[in-house]
């Protein structure tokens, strides 16, 4: 696939990175050199300096040829005006990174298609979505929604409250066998290999494991994990980024009580203006006295969403040292997403990944509509529609050469999620969610075309 990324800054890199290591055809544009150079020396990719809405740049790198444009500069204006470009001269697709959250609120009724505009998307409405989702399962690490919730993929590490704990998978399905819910990848502790798990495969205490459930399954696991479902009525932000002036919206629109505390005090007294169902706090976030004053140790939840990535790490930290529930920092040093469990932070949000994750749905083959990555895993979670074409279509499940790094979570039929075992027939139109480790993607791919 030949690809055209404009945004050499921190998403475009990232993009840059994770595409590149799926041998796609990458051309790299911006008019920063150092950032190029950077670029040019970690990447296989080729690097184009220059301003991405010249016609003649665009021209350069080739964009008549090209499946992608993607737009992911620090303006949303130079991001729509490439992709408007790029269509007109003969790109197949084009997305574009913006800030503004009214344009995806409205944009049915805007209709950007017609202007050469594929999708929209908003690194800071992804994660304040994620943030959302995160305390609407507040017993859970990291959580993703199918279709609205016909499915739900959970993630979680087993204590040794869990009730199946020292059982395989196939001892766990024959003692609780109304349960309806999947294990689709697991890492051991200690360990930094990721697993599919199959009948044999025993859980253990410390385990990460993630499940692929049903609406009724989420319940079933709380109680069968020891996991308490915790009522979030408290909620403390730290930062008026977009990010936490999205959350803390969106948290107050559901009645929920938000403490905002940002360091700024003209975006103090904006954000007060702007929200008046939550409390704005002017002040130092790092101040403990300060956090302390502000009952802190009364929160259900902190979320620290700073544009400081160390300062979100440590003020979560002194929250959970306050017996704070749930603590969620926003990171944007992916060495230190991978550290999470082991810091103690229930759990890091990366712009960055969510992102690309969303992006990635465009690049995978097949009928991809949704796509996550988990969270320190080597594993993709997709979602494909079934065609009739496809190899999968009207065969039993137990019947399919399924790669052995690949498993079916659930498929989703007429709206209504389901987990699929060994005799169920594959239809066309279901949508099937598949998680599998890297090298197993190619050919779960070509099933599904």
């Amino acid at each position: 696939m030949k690809i055209i990324i404009a945004g050499a800054g921190e998403v475009g890199f990232h993009l840059a990175k994770l595409l590149s290591y799926e041998s796609q055809d990458i051309t790299l544009i911006d008019n920063d050199r150092d950032s190029l150079v950077y670029a040019d020396a970690h990447l296989d990719i080729r690097t184009l300096r220059g301003d991405a809405t010249s016609i003649s740049v665009l021209k350069d790198a080739e964009v008549k040829n090209v499946d992608l444009v993607i737009g992911v500069t620090s303006s949303e204006t130079t991001n729509i005006t490439v992709c408007v470009l790029a269509k007109q001269l003969g790109a197949k697709r084009t997305i574009a990174r913006i800030a503004n959250t009214e344009f995806l609120e409205n944009k049915e009724e805007i209709g950007f298609m017609q202007f050469g505009i594929d999708e929209l998307i908003s690194p800071e409405a992804l994660a304040a979505t994620e943030i959302e989702l995160l305390l609407s399962q507040s017993a859970f690490n990291d959580t993703y929604e199918f279709e609205g919730g016909a499915l739900t993929m959970v993630g979680l590490t087993l204590s040794s409250a869990a009730a199946f704990v020292g059982k395989s998978v196939k001892e766990t399905a024959r003692i609780f066998p109304e349960i309806h819910f999947m294990p689709i990848a697991m890492r051991r502790k200690g360990t930094q290999e990721t697993i599919i798990p199959r009948g044999d495969t025993a859980f253990r205490e410390g385990d990460q494991v993630y499940f692929v459930t049903t609406k009724g399954g989420v319940n079933n696991l709380y109680k069968l994990t020891g996991k308490i479902r915790q009522d979030i009525k408290n909620v403390m932000i730290l930062g008026g980024s977009k990010i936490g002036r999205k959350t803390t919206h969106d948290l107050s629109k559901e009645k929920i009580n938000v403490k905002l505390i940002e360091s700024d005090k003209q975006t103090a007294y904006d954000l007060a203006d702007e929200l008046p169902r939550a409390l704005i706090i002017h002040g130092d976030g790092r101040n403990v006295e300060l956090l302390e004053e502000e009952n802190l140790q009364d929160m259900d939840a902190f979320i620290a969403v700073s544009g400081n990535s160390e300062t979100n790490i440590m003020t979560c930290l002194v929250a959970k040292s306050k017996n704070v529930k749930r603590t969620i920092a926003l990171v944007e040093n992916m060495d230190y997403f991978q550290l999470s469990h082991s810091i103690g932070i229930d759990t890091l949000v990366n712009k960055k990944l969510l992102a690309a994750n969303n992006i990635f749905r465009y690049i995978r083959k097949g009928d991809v509509v949704a796509m996550t990555r988990l969270n320190n895993m080597d594993a993709e979670l997709l979602e494909f529609i079934v065609k009739p074409s496809s190899k999968v279509c009207n065969r039993r499940i137990v019947d399919l050469n399924f790669p052995r790094s690949a498993i079916i979570g659930g498929i989703i039929r007429d709206g209504e999620g389901e987990i699929a075992l060994g005799d169920y027939i594959i239809l066309p139109g279901d949508r099937a969610v598949i998680c599998c480790l890297p090298h197993a993607i190619n050919k779960v791919e070509k099933m599904f075309l």
